[in-house]
């Protein structure tokens, strides 16, 4: 396993219930889990503990066998808003990323290349600030920066929900052709069943801290977006999901479907 947490809880000060309590989750090297749940229900917490960002109160993250204590380059994350230095360009933000990294200067210009043509970019926009691109180009462009760190493990927060409807089809074709050529474990949170099958490998439901059901995804890939309704068994794998959403039903460990 790549990650695991173990019985992790995190109580805010001055929360009247913790965020999370006493979960437990395994992530295998390679796989694409999605993260679904509704708004509260502890999804980024649970992303932060794994990321090293934030330290449960009690619990323990372990990454290929190594406690986790706060945030590595092994780790990547996207968050919901780009994270991009406005002031910089968008080569100078990727060679940011590089140099933290320990990549060599003179190496960097190689590097930018060939991330700006990894996430589908054209190379002039490396001279651009993040002002001048739009909404899925920044996101790109945060894609690029998270490789930079060449990390084994991309987790990924809600990054596509500020985007118009086709750019975010868009951007989960990239993240899955990236997942697919690179074989990077990927976590990736959404409130979206639709985006959560067609994503995943696994589903793990999420509500008020707790897993409440997990689920291998038996549809085949590709899963074309106009296309997705069509496969066989996905309404019944969305009508299990709405099902597991709903929190008047009763809440379960686990599921297989």
């Amino acid at each position: 396993m790549t990650l695991q947490a173990r019985d992790l809880t995190v109580q805010f000060p001055g929360a009247a219930a913790p965020a999370l309590r006493e979960v437990t989750l395994d992530i295998a090297a390679g796989s694409f889990t999605v993260l679904v749940g509704p708004s509260g229900s502890g999804k980024s917490t649970l992303l932060y503990c794994l990321a090293g960002l934030l330290q449960p109160t009690d619990g323990q993250v372990v990454d290929d066998g190594v406690p986790v204590t706060g945030p590595h380059p092994r780790r990547g994350m996207a968050f919901q808003r780009d994270i991009l230095f406005s002031w910089m360009s968008v080569e100078s933000n990727i060679r940011f990323a590089l140099r933290a990294n320990g990549v060599p200067a003179r190496d960097h210009p190689a590097w930018v290349r060939e991330l700006l043509t990894a996430v589908g970019l054209p190379l002039d926009v490396g001279g651009r600030r993040p002002s001048q691109l739009s909404g899925g180009m920044r996101q790109r462009v945060g894609l690029a920066r998270m490789l930079a760190g060449e990390p084994d493990v991309m987790l990924m927060d809600e990054p596509f929900a500020a985007l118009d409807a086709q750019t975010r089809l868009r951007m989960q074709d990239l993240v899955v052709d990236l997942w697919s050529r690179l074989r990077r474990t990927v976590l990736f949170v959404t409130h979206d069943v639709d985006e959560a099958i067609r994503l995943s490998d696994r589903i793990v439901v999420l509500a008020d801290g707790h897993i409440r059901s997990t689920i291998d995804n038996p549809l085949p890939r590709p899963r074309p977006a106009d296309s997705l309704a069509d496969l066989a068994g996905y309404s019944e794998l969305r009508r299990w999901l709405h099902h597991q959403l709903d929190t008047n039903t009763k809440i379960t460990t686990s599921k297989e479907h």
